[in-house]
């Protein structure tokens, strides 16, 4: 058993992205890990100031909801990032959330596997590419994390487009089921 957290940054609920988290959820939850999905919408989340006081206080000074969900992504041993893809990268709110996990440098991390789940209007593949690269430079940061998979639906805008993607869906689970 797995302690999987997920991370969805979408800012609609119900919307794409968020769809493709609930997938993840219900796959990694039937293959009986101990799974826990975080919306952000629902956090209270301020910019990273950049002053790295967290670095010695083991913990952000920005009064927010950060501190009290560091533990739970620190402790996890699969991160997932659900975002929608705007202007070819991931949300704005899915990267300020990366900026300010800064205290994990300093308190540690048991996370060892990132998985990407994202939705965009374009169909291209290439799409997501700059999605990818954001992730990648945030998991350079720590000793001993991969980069596991990529799933990618183009093709949906509208609230509920990705419900005509029933296979990709499946596939999200299916991967899930398997982390």
């Amino acid at each position: 058993m797995k302690n999987v957290v997920i991370i969805s940054s979408s800012l609609r609920r119900n919307g794409n992205s968020s769809v493709m988290a609930q997938a993840f959820e219900k796959g990694a939850k039937d293959a009986g890990n101990n799974v826990q999905l975080i919306n952000l919408k629902d956090i209270e989340l301020n910019f990273c100031k950049g002053c790295f006081v967290c670095q010695n206080l083991k913990k952000c000074i920005i009064n927010d909801g950060i501190n009290d969900i560091l533990d739970t992504v620190r402790t996890a041993d699969v991160l997932v990032f659900a975002t929608p893809i705007y202007y070819y990268s991931i949300s704005g709110q899915l990267k300020t959330f990366l900026d300010r996990l800064n205290p994990l440098y300093t308190i540690g991390h048991n996370f060892k596997e990132i998985y990407l789940l994202a939705a965009a209007a374009d169909n291209d593949d290439s799409s997501v590419d700059g999605a990818k690269k954001e992730i990648q430079g945030w998991i350079d940061c720590f000793d001993g994390v991969k980069f596991v998979k990529t799933i990618f639906i183009g093709g949906v805008n509208e609230l509920g487009d990705i419900q005509k993607f029933p296979l990709r869906l499946n596939e999200i689970y299916q991967v899930a089921a398997r982390v």
